[in-house]
């Protein structure tokens, strides 16, 4: 009796679709490119060996200054799965809670819709124990600058969504 209890708790365990992947899913296309820019600045390390997935934001802001430009800035956090590092289907991927979270910001131009190479996108990812406030100030400071850089009123000063 137990025995198939438990067979039925891990069937339907497998059943269920992966969080990790909905919360991705919910960003505005705007967003999760940048979210992609910094898993593919993550992947390119040779010291993680697990597979990252997006987990929550903490803040996102993006200005319209017009003519099919957006000025982006987005902080969130990534948390490793149970999938090893390399994995390209990660529909089946689950956090795992004995690693801890990647906090991440990027900032960046996009020009009808594409991420653009000029100003050079701001990716600044680091494990969020390791987070110092020197390092938040000089995120803000260089998000700032990328806006103002092209004219346009700061980023962190626009009133885009926020979420805690």
């Amino acid at each position: 009796m137990a025995a198939s209890l438990l067979w039925l708790l891990g069937l339907g365990a497998l059943l269920l679709p992966s969080d990790a992947q909905e919360a991705y899913d919910r960003l505005p296309q705007t967003f999760r490119k940048g979210v992609d820019l910094a898993l593919e600045k993550l992947g390119s390390h040779a010291g993680i060996q697990h597979h990252f997935l997006f987990f929550k934001s903490v803040a996102q802001s993006d200005i319209e200054p017009g003519f099919g430009v957006v000025f982006v800035y987005h902080h969130f956090y990534l948390k490793a799965t149970k999938c090893p590092k390399g994995t390209t289907d990660s529909t089946s991927c689950q956090f795992r809670n004995d690693r801890p979270m990647i906090d991440c910001a990027v900032c960046y131009k996009t020009f009808e819709g594409e991420i653009e190479q000029e100003p050079k996108p701001y990716v600044h990812c680091v494990h969020k124990p390791a987070l110092t406030e020197e390092m938040k100030t000089t995120r803000v400071n260089h998000c700032n600058t990328l806006g103002y850089s092209s004219g346009s009123p700061t980023l962190l000063a626009s009133t885009g969504n926020a979420e805690k």
